[in-house]
């Protein structure tokens, strides 16, 4: 076997890669592209989309100090065969907000002790470039806002070049906020609030400045501080600048294809990914095929286990992302999910998608308005942008990873209702997708549905179906669970779409149809509506779709029919 580079899986720093020789996807290409964007530059992306290392990057890149090192670290990549003038030309001060924390009354003393390490830091690497009782002036600053001011006023002085790059700007007033309160949070960001009086200094005083983070509502809360910076989050030419575009996923596995390390099919191995990794796009060109970008963590999790065991990973979600989820979980919730923000997260997890518009910016007092929730799903990668319905976005589940958080959000709201058995239901999976006795699946599911929604709906009719549906068959591990699919010009409620690239032994695969009725409707009503479903269920049966969506498995066509809360009917089609 030839040898080959290992994969940079949880390392975000740039020249470490570099030096120990790991296979990097080459991003250098969009460093022109922000140089013309402008001096001050705001992006907003998801987590675990590759944010950290591509700003350790740029420190790289612009660093003054890193110019003897240039041809090491860029040699073999776009930049290093394209340079733009303003390479190595900076002295750069890094951030990253992630890092302070603490109670609510160290809050202030706290990022204080991170801005004094970090100036400090600068400071000492950057001494030769001011007179000699530069170092020793500064120590002698009584404060640590005395201190950021005579740094920021040398730069002046002496005409210094300087860039400032924040990684997670946010992080830490977004802790804030979930973990204080409003209160506690707008004093720190409006007013002559101390991180507010930060980013005041800030304003002005660097050439250029980068700030990367997941949500635009800090930015926001402290714009009359810093009201400069030009926001590339939705604009096209960024889109794939973050994340993997689909050549780069084939690139990488190309790459260890042409090494020896293992021998997948490309196709087939990206549509085993796409599903659960793929699917995002930022900007409202989204209709254009070939514009959505992977998960870049995710991608790299998923082939390291190639690499490692000559296979792919048991659980297709990262279980390093669990945190992640349960810090978006905590921001996405502030501690009340309240009316309208509770009927989104239903909407989302019924129909799979809503209508809205992005808002660039929006304070946090304003996210217990629904369009501005919407748009903090966004940010968060929640949902993603699917197309456009005249002036509004389609924002959709991205994919299966984005759809498990739904659910688990959905189940758990329905447990505080009444607990679901979820036991019984794990063992008629097994039934279901082996043995094609689907039956007891679909007992169990209407059966808890029925004792859930019998003591308190948490929203009434065939929406609420729909989403407890969705949330229950979403927890088989044998499908890829599709709702409204088109099949055959038609939308099917559900399609069980065998995952045979993990599961290869599964021998059947299900189109589910739900049909609801109020307590009132008629025998009458009730067969007609039965009948009526046989002949829809057929036709998406007679897709050419159908067919290679269910991989030569054994295609199941089943009714469910609900009147109120109770199970009325249930079949299989011939």
């Amino acid at each position: 076997m030839e040898k080959y580079k290992l994969l940079p899986y949880g390392i975000s720093n740039y020249a470490q890669i570099k030096r120990e020789g790991l296979f990097m996807v080459d991003k250098t290409k969009y460093l022109a592209l922000m140089e013309k964007a402008g001096n001050f530059l705001l992006l907003i992306r998801p987590r675990r989309f590759g944010k950290s290392l591509f700003l350790s990057m740029m420190e790289s890149y612009y660093d003054i100090e890193s110019k003897d090192s240039f041809d090491h670290l860029f040699g073999d990549t776009y930049a290093g065969s394209h340079p733009t003038p303003e390479h190595n030309e900076y002295q750069v001060l890094r951030l990253d907000f992630s890092k302070p924390g603490g109670t609510k009354d160290a809050l202030e003393e706290n990022v204080n002790g991170y801005l004094d390490l970090l100036y400090g830091d600068f400071v000492t690497r950057y001494a030769k470039y001011y007179p000699d009782n530069y170092v020793e002036e500064y120590k002698q600053q009584k404060s640590t806002s005395d201190r950021v001011n005579y740094v920021h006023q040398k730069f002046e002085t002496y005409n210094i070049k300087s860039y400032l790059i924040i990684d997670e700007y946010d992080n830490f007033t977004n802790n804030v906020l979930n973990q204080h309160g409003e209160a506690v949070y707008h004093a720190m960001t409006h007013a002559e609030g101390f991180y507010r009086d930060l980013f005041k200094k800030f304003k002005g005083s660097f050439t250029r400045i980068l700030m990367m983070g997941v949500s635009p509502v800090t930015m926001d809360d402290v714009t009359s501080g810093y009201n400069i910076a030009t926001a590339l989050t939705l604009e096209k030419q960024f889109n794939e600048m973050l994340g993997f575009s689909e050549e780069e996923v084939r690139n990488i596995i190309r790459y260890y294809n042409e090494a020896g390390a293992f021998s997948l099919d490309e196709d087939e191995t990206l549509k085993a990914m796409r599903p659960w990794y793929d699917g995002y796009c930022f900007s409202e060109y989204a209709n254009v095929e070939g514009h959505h970008v992977f998960n870049t963590d995710m991608v790299l999790y998923y082939l390291k286990s190639f690499l490692l065991n000559g296979e792919g990973p048991d659980d297709m979600i990262d279980p390093n992302t669990k945190t992640d989820y349960a810090k978006l979980d905590r921001v996405v919730r502030l501690d009340k999910i309240e009316g309208d923000r509770k009927g989104v997260l239903l909407e989302i997890a019924q129909n799979g998608y809503t209508y809205g518009r992005v808002k660039r910016s929006f304070p946090a007092n304003q996210l217990t308005d629904p369009n501005m929730f919407k748009s903090l799903l966004f940010y968060y990668g929640m949902v993603t942008i699917q197309g456009m319905r005249g002036a509004q976005c389609i924002l959709g589940m991205p994919n299966n990873n984005v759809r498990e958080q739904y659910f688990n959000y959905l189940l758990v709201e329905y447990n505080k209702i009444h607990t679901i058995d979820l036991s019984r239901l794990t063992e008629s999976f097994d039934d279901a997708a082996l043995d094609g006795k689907w039956q007891p699946m679909m007992e169990h599911i209407c059966c808890q549905y029925h004792d859930t929604t019998s003591v308190r709906s948490l929203i009434e009719g065939e929406r609420n179906l729909q989403g407890f549906m969705n949330a229950l068959l979403t927890l088989n591990p044998y499908y890829i669970t599709c709702p409204e699919v088109e099949l055959n010009h038609g939308y099917c409620d559900f399609f069980l779409m065998p995952d045979l690239s993990r599961y290869p032994d599964i021998r059947h695969s299900y189109i589910i149809e739900l049909k609801y009725l109020p307590m009132t409707a008629t025998d009458a009503e009730a067969e007609k509506q039965w009948n009526e479903a046989e002949e829809q269920i057929r036709g998406y049966a007679k897709g050419k779709v159908v067919q290679q969506m269910t991989q030569n498995t054994e295609l199941h066509l089943v009714i469910a029919q609900i009147k109120g809360y109770d199970l009325l009917k249930l079949g299989k089609v011939e």
